[in-house]
């Protein structure tokens, strides 16, 4: 029995027995490319979100209506990848069972791994709707396969060829977008397509894990993360998409790569956390 975390994500407080969603944290950076700090994202984000109301003017909806458990960070080993990556599926397992939706908040994004090898386990038609800047389709990042740079790559070798469906992507080597258009179903810059693909997804009642990298967003709204690239989305186009994507059969679920010390502001952090909260409200059926 999963007890409560001491500090919740703001409107997070249901009992566990009661709850839709669950949250999990996974404090880990270990193979961050550029600048880390992304191991903090998970606290920072339930710290912080008490500056948010409940309430979303945007959907009409509040988080106090809501049945959501905030299960707190998993104790994860930074020396090991596929330690932390087993930790992190053993929970998606087990909130799986209870018959829950895992909603992880990372993090760098190869925790994402983790959590989609756990989920396509119980549901093996799964296809993923990715938002991110970046292709993540490398097959190795100086030699290692096991990094957030590879992270669509190890869900391609799991899930095969058609069933990512990635957004926003404008950053990857020449290899990678080969890759992708052999591969998978990749809209460059921003989120064409997204409407046209969840109503088929929706007509074939596909079980759908969104994944989003949160530098996604346009540095400029967003400057808090490890690897910035200019040209993103803006913050309200995120939120349309989120309303979009949720319209699918959405089983799982992810938020990563807030690094909240590079954006010392505090913009960063207060973005994702309202992020968050347009997401489990629009996961609300």
């Amino acid at each position: 029995m999963l007890t409560p975390n001491i500090e919740n994500f703001i409107g997070c407080d249901a009992d566990y027995e009661e709850a839709d969603i669950v949250l999990y944290g996974a404090p880990f950076d270990s193979t961050t490319s550029f600048r880390p700090g992304a191991r903090f994202g998970p606290a920072a984000m339930r710290h912080e979100s008490f500056g948010l109301e409940t309430y979303s003017p945007y959907q009409d909806r509040d988080l106090m209506d809501a049945k959501v458990f905030d299960s707190g960070d998993l104790e994860l080993c930074f020396g090991s990848s596929e330690m932390a990556l087993q930790d992190i599926e053993a929970r998606a397992v087990e909130i799986l069972q209870d018959g829950k939706l895992p909603l992880l908040l990372g993090g760098e994004h190869l925790v994402t791994l983790g959590a989609v090898r756990a989920v396509a386990a119980k549901y093996p038609e799964l296809e993923i709707i990715h938002f991110d800047a970046h292709a993540d389709l490398r097959d190795d990042y100086l030699g290692a396969q096991l990094s957030h740079a590879c992270v669509l790559r190890r869900c391609h070798d799991l899930l095969g060829d058609g069933r990512i469906h990635q957004f926003c992507i404008r950053s990857g080597e020449r290899e990678e977008f080969r890759f992708a258009s052999a591969h998978t179903d990749m809209n460059k810059f921003d989120f064409t397509g997204l409407s046209e693909l969840v109503e088929k997804l929706q007509q074939k009642g596909t079980p759908v894990y969104l994944t989003i990298d949160l530098d996604c967003l346009d540095p400029s709204a967003f400057p808090g993360t490890g690897t910035p690239e200019a040209g993103g989305v803006s913050f309200l186009q995120l939120l349309e998409a989120i309303r979009t994507a949720t319209k699918a059969n959405i089983v799982a679920a992810d938020v990563n790569e807030l690094a909240p010390m590079l954006d010392v502001s505090g913009v960063s952090t207060a973005t994702a956390c309202k992020v968050l909260r347009e997401l489990l409200l629009a996961l609300q059926k």
